[in-house]
């Protein structure tokens, strides 16, 4: 016995199941938030490679060169090898702008990130509640099928002796085969919600009852990621709008170039002609500074940044209806958990006054005073007022998950384990 009891206590929890705070840790996993995190990685790595781009470049080159006519200024063959620095001094705004632009990119694809977190996790919430919702209601249809069960078995003894009639034995039959089809019904939604869970997650689960939702009391409304999300999206936008209005504005660019010369001259006298030191090997260094400024562009900057600009104010009209909205769906999410906390009141009431009829009519029923019909009735009223009481409990428990996710909070954080 000790040895049995030695080895349970080695198994590993998680073998008898998940609570809702390993199912949303579980639900990191996730391989569409995998996918989301290699996003915003390929933007940072691109964001370095843009800036890297904007910074001083050196460049080193060589040329080999054979004519076929010698003349003074062009050996029969030469060798050069060079190299240049050079950097943008000035570029209109263009440069700063586009690491604006990048930057809340980036910042939104994270704020996205969390969201889609947040989301998932309260998707995991919706499927432990449901799923705990409909065991309960699976246990109460199994005990309400158990009774008729063993009613019926009573009826057909009764039909035997010739104090029941067939109707009564053939009623009866009837609400068992019902209650049956009911209880392979909840059976397969919860082999669905296990399903969808298995593809949230990752892997296959059980789930463990005992988990809780933190009351959230503070009524002061932070915007949610996704919303936050659209904002840095949308600054990235302006950012990008501002950066096309540089195309108005000249390009100073500063450069300095150095280079080693090895001409081979086949004839001296050229060689004499073309370099009065008479040298074939020399170096030169050439230092340049270059404006650019485009005038005139048959509108193509003003059009850039007109369409930048639409875009932007595109997704402006879209944050502030998202923004609404969201504090419309909180409003609506706090009035759902006062009806959800007036339903567990309504269903604790109804229970008490099923359970009291069912004591009573069962008495009757027992004493020949009620038929089966007032007996099975009262029997489907206690058992339905009890499935309707948990599922009322469970429910609350994802109301007041709503509340949580719609003031913008994480989830997880609000996750209790009751052992």
């Amino acid at each position: 016995m000790k040895k049995n009891l030695a080895l349970i206590l080695l198994v590993p929890f998680t073998l008898f199941g998940e609570n809702l705070s390993e199912l949303v840790d579980l639900s990191k996993n996730n391989k569409l938030i995998n996918a989301s995190q290699q996003t915003i990685d390929a933007q940072k790595a691109e964001y370095a490679s843009v800036k890297g781009g904007y910074l001083p470049s050196l460049t080193i080159g060589a040329n080999y060169q054979v004519t076929n006519r010698e003349t003074s200024s062009t050996p029969d063959n030469s060798t050069s090898m060079y190299g240049k620095i050079s950097y943008t001094i000035y570029d209109g705004g263009a440069r700063g702008n586009t690491f604006d632009s990048y930057e809340h990119s980036i910042r939104s694809s994270k704020e996205s990130l969390i969201d889609y977190k947040n989301r998932i996790a309260l998707q995991v919430i919706n499927y432990y509640y449901s799923y705990l919702s409909l065991v309960s209601q699976k246990e109460a249809k199994s005990k309400e099928l158990e009774q008729l069960r063993a009613q019926e078995e009573r009826l057909r003894r009764f039909l035997d002796a010739g104090t029941a009639t067939d109707d009564e034995v053939q009623l009866i039959t009837s609400n068992v085969e019902s209650a049956n089809v009911s209880l392979h019904e909840i059976e397969l939604e919860i082999q669905t919600i296990l399903h969808n869970l298995e593809y949230t997650v990752g892997k296959a689960v059980d789930i463990t009852a005992g988990s809780t939702i933190k009351e959230f009391t503070t009524k002061e409304q932070l915007l949610r990621s996704d919303i936050l999300a659209l904002e840095s999206n949308m600054q990235a936008l302006l950012s990008t709008a501002k950066s096309k209005k540089s195309g108005y504005y000249p390009t100073l660019t500063i450069s300095d170039t150095y280079t080693n010369y090895d001409l081979d001259y086949k004839t001296n006298a050229l060689a004499s002609n073309a370099y009065s030191s008479n040298t074939d090997d020399y170096n030169q260094n050439v230092a340049l500074l270059s404006l650019t400024w485009n005038i005139f562009s048959f509108g193509q900057t003003k059009n850039a940044y007109k369409s930048s600009y639409k875009k932007y104010l595109a997704l402006k009209s879209q944050y502030e209806y998202e923004k609404n909205k969201a504090s419309v769906d909180l409003r609506l999410a706090l009035k759902s958990y006062d009806i959800g906390k007036l339903k567990i009141a309504s269903a604790y009431a109804g229970l008490k006054a099923a359970q009291t009829a069912y004591e009573a009519i069962k008495a009757k029923f027992q004493n020949g005073i009620v038929d089966n019909v007032a007996y099975l009735e009262a029997l489907s009223n206690r058992f339905d007022a009890q499935s309707v009481l948990k599922t009322a409990q469970y429910d609350l428990e994802i109301k007041k998950a709503n509340i949580i996710y719609y003031n913008g909070k994480t989830l997880e954080e609000f996750i209790k384990w009751n052992k």
